[in-house]
């Protein structure tokens, strides 16, 4: 079965507790028709794309003209750092984003991984995905959510967890900023709450993260740092009106 059929046989079992998501490799002349079909058929964004092209390639450009058509967001994996041997980066050109993002007022982006996560600091080393302490201010990512409408923000998995816990001086700040554009996601596999003793699929560079649930430690973050009515439109708010939720 496809990720599709295995979605909707999921949806069909728990009525009312999942939307799903549609991505594809956008290089293959079929591309666009995936997308439509599933949108068509009540997909809810694009997403997460993950594949070895260009933010402003023609392949993703064809994307963002969907996604605005269809009024859906589309979600990117923006990742140069291999973290494993032969890892190829994903969604390339990233300190030059803002052109598309200008070129692009009716596509609503999602951010994601690790190189749009480090940039939330003006400092971005790059022999490691996953930077730590101190956050330089004057960030790209932190500069384009104030800057730009159409960009949000996908706070999942390590990347997501890594730069609000990183510098407890910048975080609250952060969260208060751009508490309209931030959305909780886990995008952790562990079954048992506690991470299963894995630790992001084995990540060499999130080892910290190992024996704990990804997602229980990013909402301890949030609450730490954040008041409750913030607290809700991050975990909440925001992804229901994002990803235009219904609720019967």
């Amino acid at each position: 079965a496809t990720d599709q059929q295995k979605a909707i046989e999921e949806m069909k079992r728990r009525p009312g507790r999942f939307a799903r998501s549609v991505r594809t490799d956008p290089t293959p002349p079929d591309a666009e028709k995936v997308l439509r079909d599933a949108l068509k058929a009540g997909t809810v964004s694009i997403g997460e794309m993950k594949y070895h092209v260009a933010l402003d390639s023609p392949e993703m450009r064809r994307v963002y003209d969907i996604a605005a058509e269809m009024n859906v967001p589309v979600m990117m994996h923006i990742q140069t750092f291999p973290h494993f041997r032969g890892e190829e980066p994903y969604n390339t050109g990233y300190p030059q984003f803002d052109k598309v993002l200008r070129a692009y007022p009716r596509t609503m982006f999602i951010g994601h991984g690790d190189l749009f996560w480090a940039h939330i600091s003006a400092d971005v080393p790059t022999d490691r995905g996953y930077p730590a302490g101190p956050i330089k201010k004057g960030g790209l990512t932190d500069k384009w959510l104030s800057d730009f409408p159409n960009l949000y923000a996908d706070m999942s998995a390590n990347s997501g967890n890594n730069a609000l816990s990183r510098d407890p001086d910048f975080t609250g700040g952060f969260i208060s900023r751009h508490q309209t554009k931030l959305v909780f996601g886990s995008d952790c596999t562990c079954k048992d709450g506690n991470g299963s003793g894995v630790s992001q699929n084995n990540n060499p560079e999130a080892a910290r993260l190992a024996g704990k649930c990804v997602a229980r430690e990013t909402l301890t973050v949030l609450k730490q740092h954040a008041s409750p009515e913030i607290f809700r439109k991050v975990v909440w708010e925001n992804g229901v009106r994002l990803f235009k939720l219904r609720f019967s």
